[in-house]
């Protein structure tokens, strides 16, 4: 068995990526994610990979355009208002079908707001930032044991289907250090890249392209075809964690940090005879709607815990519909809901 390792959140994504065998790195920097490109800058150069930080987010956005349109397994990171900058590239890559992983270490907005650790950026994240028809698989772990399991998963999934994936951590997440086994290599057979601009002559031309403008049809078309494929991936791509939802009365929704508090919010109060529970999307999307609409039975309630003013919520109210009542608790700008405030709106909602 291996030994356990000390790390860094942003640090030991970093060593996941290069395991999972990204080799082309490009970013710029900006608090509170800039250990992963100092990391990268002299570690991915030892495996025979190539970093460049570029001159912004948008410049590095479309060398991952490049990379990936060659085969390459590339990723860039960046937080919150990086991303932003980036979306015109996002959205051109997920047109392009190309598989890269993308890393939002997420930080207070709106605007520049500040450095701490936030979840803001849900919406951004899973209804598409960038303009068109489009989605992204979005990723969120807990702690850093799962964000490496998870960063390797995504390399996996990004080539599985051709897509761009969005890999949530923040401030907290990426500045922490804890124990924790670095992830093997996936051994899962990927499909070959017969796609890539190679510069081969031993086959047809490939062409990657993301503008449509003869016949007027041809942009529909490529909608209903990526619509297809992101209707596969909700069947078969969906990830959570349930603790203690069998018998609950109250159902605490969470992802990211916010769901490390609210774990131990459900350990206190089943201590109390409270019968509460969790379930944590890690998928955010697709969203695990199904499990939250089948436990919304119209004899519990649901409590939804964001640190923000209110986003995941929405999709919660959209699984649970009429069913049973939807409470939200959450605080904005870099500050986490606190095991205390949790507890009280409880006995409030009972």
């Amino acid at each position: 068995m291996k030994e356990k390792v000390l790390m860094k959140g942003n640090e030991a994504l970093a060593e996941a990526a290069i395991i999972a065998g990204c080799r082309y790195y490009f970013g710029y920097p900006i608090t509170p994610q800039n250990e992963i490109p100092a990391y990268m800058s002299w570690r991915l150069p030892q495996a025979g990979g190539v970093f460049i930080q570029a001159e912004s987010e948008v410049a590095s956005i479309n060398m991952i355009f490049g990379a990936a349109a060659a085969g390459g397994r590339a990723m860039t990171t960046t937080s919150s208002p990086g991303l932003s900058l980036m979306m015109e590239g996002i959205s051109y890559i997920a047109a392009a079908e190309l598989p890269c992983v993308l890393v939002n270490v997420m930080r207070g907005g709106p605007g520049l707001g500040n450095i701490a650790g936030a979840q803001g950026d849900y919406f951004q994240a899973v209804k598409g930032g960038g303009h068109g028809d489009y989605r992204l698989i979005v990723l969120a772990g807990n702690s850093v044991q799962e964000l490496t399991e998870l960063t390797v998963e995504a390399f996996d999934m990004a080539d599985m289907y051709r897509n761009p994936v969005l890999l949530l951590s923040d401030g907290i997440l990426g500045q922490m250090s804890e124990p924790l086994i670095l992830p093997e290599p996936s051994r899962k057979k990927m499909p070959a890249k017969t796609w890539a601009l190679t510069g081969s002559q031993d086959r047809a031309k490939n062409i990657i392209r993301t503008l449509w403008l003869h016949p007027e049809d041809a942009v529909e078309k490529h909608n209903i075809e990526l619509d297809r494929k992101y209707k596969k991936i909700k069947k078969e791509l969906l990830k959570y964690e349930s603790i203690q939802i069998e018998d609950a009365e109250i159902i605490l929704v969470a992802y990211g940090t916010s769901s490390r508090v609210a774990r131990g919010v459900v350990n206190q109060l089943r201590k109390q005879n409270i019968k509460i529970g969790l379930i944590r999307p890690i998928t955010l999307w697709p969203f695990p709607e199904k499990i939250i609409r089948e436990k919304a039975n119209g004899n519990n309630r649901f409590l939804v815990i964001e640190m923000s003013m209110g986003q995941m919520v929405e999709d919660v109210k959209l699984a649970v519909g009429e069913r049973c009542p939807v409470h939200f608790l959450g605080r904005g700008g870099g500050w986490i809901p606190s095991e205390e405030g949790i507890i009280s709106k409880v006995k409030e909602i009972i």
